[in-house]
């Protein structure tokens, strides 16, 4: 093997890879096997203090995402696949198509790779710093919340309330404060929460 045919190969491996990744990620095309990569831009959960829940009610409600902490490693699966399709790359063009000597043409391969790397760990990074902001603990309270009656509240009895909350919706079982009932549609907005049960009064009792 001569070093264009190593440059060539180096291409072929990060390049095919690479749009593998995206294929199996960005398009959803399930792949035979799957390709890690070593790190992960946010986690999604569907529970939130108090007891209360997300759920997808009516037209496409989506639950709330927790967003956490994260980071990215220099040395990762994309970092290195786009050093390895730009090192080959360049060294095979410089290989075929120049005059240099084999340690120049590596040192351009090299610094070509490096280049690309950064530029992917760059994109990357800011990816994950976007999606990372951590939620404060006021975030997950809930109390002043405007909502409506998702299920029916009998009187003294249980229904179910849903509200939006950063930027989603999510759900809570809810009783009325006084004991009333409240029916399905109703604006309520939630006075405490205990228990993971919100305590509700109707909308029009605050605008008076």
């Amino acid at each position: 093997m001569n070093w264009s045919d190593f440059y060539l190969l180096c291409f072929l491996v990060g390049f095919s890879l690479s749009v593998l990744s995206f294929l199996a990620g960005a398009v959803h095309i399930h792949l035979p096997f799957r390709i890690h990569l070593p790190f992960h831009a946010g986690h999604h959960a569907g529970g939130s203090p108090g007891g209360s829940h997300g759920h997808g009610h009516g037209g496409g409600l989506k639950s709330v995402a927790m967003k956490s902490g994260g980071h990215v490693s220099w040395f990762n699966a994309s970092t290195l696949l786009a050093f390895l399709a730009w090192f080959g790359g360049v060294g095979y063009i410089l290989t075929k198509h120049s005059h240099f000597v084999a340690v120049a043409i590596l040192v351009f391969a090299l610094l070509s790779g490096l280049f690309a790397g950064l530029l992917v760990f760059q994109f990357m990074a800011r990816l994950v710093k976007a999606t990372s902001a951590p939620m404060l603990d006021w975030d997950y309270r809930v109390e002043g919340t405007v909502g409506t009656v998702s299920m029916s509240i009998r009187e003294r009895g249980t229904g179910e309330v849903i509200f939006e909350q950063d930027g989603g919706r999510k759900s809570i079982g809810a009783r009325s404060e006084d004991g009333t009932s409240l029916g399905k549609g109703t604006e309520v907005v939630i006075v405490r929460c205990d228990d993971g049960i919100a305590y509700v009064k109707r909308w029009e009792e605050f605008t008076k």
